[in-house]
């Protein structure tokens, strides 16, 4: 007798959100299918992978990133050198020196080099803010006008500023929009729900539903994505059906395996190795409990999570 099996696809559907323009543009999401569940139906987009740049790229003191991004000076340098990284399949501008209790660059001078990433690279952009709420509003109005017709995607709208953003880069620009909550499928879903009742499309809505580096309760992490992915597939939650992208970056190089020097952790090996190891295993994580895209900042971590992602889908 032969054998059938069984196989798990839901009736929900994640949505599928494109991001860029022409033959560069991307889509992430779209699958209905637990991740990586080839064998229960296909994955008809495979997860995406970002590169951070940041205009304090050049203050990075790690000697393989320093290596691969020597020469360049300006953001713009930076992305177009980021682009050429095999397995990156959008750049992700961040700003943390606009933030005022840091450098406080201003919004004109963000935008300046937003616009001359966009001039020089081919693929799609992701905007990061420097999570000073008033700020980020300020910075995201402004780009999302200049970077007009880009169909760029602005991480993110939080509670507190999701009316002002979700006005000025989704309805006034037509431009794709995060909606930022932190390991709790709760606020996630009423995130979404407020958006939709600002008439937000949600098939313009990409979720951040935060993550953590790997050991650093990392558990609360999983838990938000699993329940999430389940209540959108098995439940059919459209209010959580939007792509979940993972700022991977964010939380893995400024931990302490990450950032303690070999002399004070001389056991630990090599710090940049370590940093590396953070940020695919993070990476690794948030893939398999939902993840429809991370973001990473080191060569070396973008070719280790594309081959993952190739040999499982």
């Amino acid at each position: 007798m032969s054998f059938t099996p069984k196989t798990g696809a839901f009736s929900g559907k994640i949505n599928a959100v494109t991001l860029g323009t022409g033959d560069k543009a991307i889509v992430i999401g779209g699958q209905n299918v637990l991740p990586f569940y080839t064998f229960d139906a296909p994955i008809e987009n495979a997860p995406k992978i970002g590169v951070e740049v940041s205009a304090q790229a050049a203050q990075w003191n790690w000697p393989e990133l320093s290596a691969f991004y020597a020469g360049c000076t300006t953001m713009a340098d930076f992305a177009k050198k980021a682009e050429s990284i095999e397995g990156a399949d959008f750049i992700c501008l961040n700003f943390p020196g606009a933030d005022p209790n840091g450098e406080d660059r201003s919004v004109a001078d963000c935008v300046a080099d937003a616009k001359a990433v966009a001039e020089v690279v081919t693929k799609p952009i992701v905007v990061m803010g420097c999570k000073n709420l008033e700020k980020d509003a300020e910075l995201f109005t402004a780009m999302a006008e200049a970077l007009a017709g880009k169909n760029v995607l602005f991480m993110s709208a939080k509670n507190e500023n999701y009316k002002t953003v979700g006005a000025s880069v989704a309805l006034a620009n037509g431009q794709k929009l995060g909606a930022e909550t932190a390991d709790d499928i709760n606020l996630a879903k009423q995130l979404n729900i407020m958006l939709k009742g600002l008439n937000v499309n949600p098939e313009s809505v990409v979720m951040d539903i935060g993550t953590a580096a790997v050991g650093y309760g990392y558990e609360y992490a999983a838990s938000t994505f699993d329940r999430i992915r389940l209540a959108a597939l098995a439940q059919g939650d459209a209010d959580l059906q939007m792509p979940i992208l993972a700022a991977v970056c964010n939380d893995t190089w400024g931990v302490k395996e990450s950032t303690a020097s070999e002399e004070d952790e001389p056991a630990w090996g090599c710090r940049e190795e370590r940093a590396i190891s953070m940020e695919v295993s993070t990476a690794a994580a948030d893939l398999t409990g939902g993840a429809d895209a991370v973001v990473l900042r080191h060569p070396a971590s973008v070719a280790t999570i594309k081959k993952f992602i190739t040999e499982l889908v």
